[in-house]
């Protein structure tokens, strides 16, 4: 059995659809978008990150009758009891900016002194929208939450999250490093591995 010819990934960002494209290309796996095949968003309405990345994952795959590959990554902070977690990207609302989300975040952890966080990504292949056993990688990138913003590169929380192996923010890294430390590089590492094995 060898790696399926094309891939629907349950995303629309352009980001996301560049790194996995460039993760398959050995494989000369076609990695494509679920808009660009007619297939909207589909309703989060998971408790956990497995959960909501499965949702989408099956989705994608019955839209589409292709295997499909979704992510729900968010970040974790300890001192607010793990928030805002699977709610990271709509923290301050449902059209929340990721400005705001960050303000948001900083004014709650303003009197916290345990500032320790990290981002999560878990990333969900199913061959098919009934797969019974779809493969599951998860990655965790752990840093601590700063007093204020700093940096310009990245998105989301980068400019607030601090990376004590490198002495700054996520998002004063260049990219290949950031990909090659982050929760997303370490889950697309250990999916393709599944793969690899699964597909042999």
């Amino acid at each position: 059995m060898s790696f399926p010819e094309k891939i629907v990934l349950a995303s629309g960002n352009s980001g996301k659809v560049k790194e996995f494209a460039k993760l398959f290309a050995e494989y000369e796996v076609q990695v494509v978008p679920q808009k660009e095949l007619g297939v909207g968003d589909v309703p989060e309405t998971g408790t956990t990150f497995v959960e909501n990345a499965v949702i989408k994952a099956r989705h994608a795959a019955r839209e589409t009758g292709l295997p499909a590959i979704a992510d729900d990554s968010g970040l974790v902070v300890n001192a607010l009891g793990g928030a805002p977690g699977i709610y990271s990207a709509r923290f301050a609302g449902q059209d929340a900016t990721d400005t705001q989300n960050v303000e948001l975040l900083l004014s709650r952890m303003h009197n916290e002194a345990d500032r320790r966080a990290h981002f999560m990504c878990t990333l969900v292949f199913m061959r098919h929208a009934d797969d019974p056993v779809p493969l599951i990688s998860q990655g965790h990138w752990h840093g601590l939450i700063t007093q204020q913003v700093s940096g310009h590169g990245g998105f989301g929380y980068d400019p607030v999250f601090h990376v004590p192996s490198h002495e700054c923010t996520a998002a004063e890294l260049d990219s290949k490093t950031k990909n090659s430390i982050s929760h997303r590089g370490q889950a697309m590492a250990f999916l393709v591995q599944q793969m690899r094995q699964t597909f042999a």
